[in-house]
């Protein structure tokens, strides 16, 4: 499921009815528009916090091609595939909600101003270099388990 804030939405779609029990090991990705030139979408999964950052454009297809970038993040971080295409299968549900956790939005935003400062220190952003880099920062809603949502997800999908 994809919860989406209000920008996200007004974007991409309205919130869809939906089965609140799923049987994936990751929890739910939050989604958010960044109003860089091109825009970009960032989802981040709300138990490893991983971000994966795509294109916006086209809006109405974000949602589509999101999971092949997750794919690839994974495959980048060496989780196998056996364990995420049970992730990418839950995936195809393509099923949108309102955000619900304020604590992950404090992480997107924190992405966010990181981001920024990535942005401006290099001269062409690579979307899956930078989502890579976002994933080695630590994060305190983190601390108690894994300090990096890389290592989060590394530990949900072993």
């Amino acid at each position: 499921m994809v919860r989406g804030t209000k920008k996200f939405l007004d974007r991409v779609g309205t919130p869809t009815a939906f089965d609140a029990k799923r049987p994936d090991r990751l929890g739910d990705w939050y989604a958010n528009v960044w109003f860089w030139r091109p825009q970009v979408a960032i989802f981040v999964e709300e138990r490893s916090l991983l971000p994966v950052l795509v294109p916006l454009a086209p809006a109405t297809s974000v949602v589509d091609r999101f999971p092949a970038v997750f794919e690839a993040i994974a495959g980048v971080l060496g989780i196998p595939s056996s364990a995420v295409q049970p992730e990418l299968s839950t995936m195809e549900d393509k099923v949108l909600a309102r955000t619900a956790s304020r604590s992950v939005l404090g992480v997107m935003n924190e992405f966010g101003h990181l981001a920024d400062n990535y942005r401006w220190r290099h001269e062409e952003i690579d979307l899956l270099a930078l989502s890579l880099w976002l994933a080695q920062i630590p994060c305190s809603p983190l601390r108690d388990r894994h300090w990096t949502p890389e290592d989060a997800l590394r530990a949900l999908l072993k």
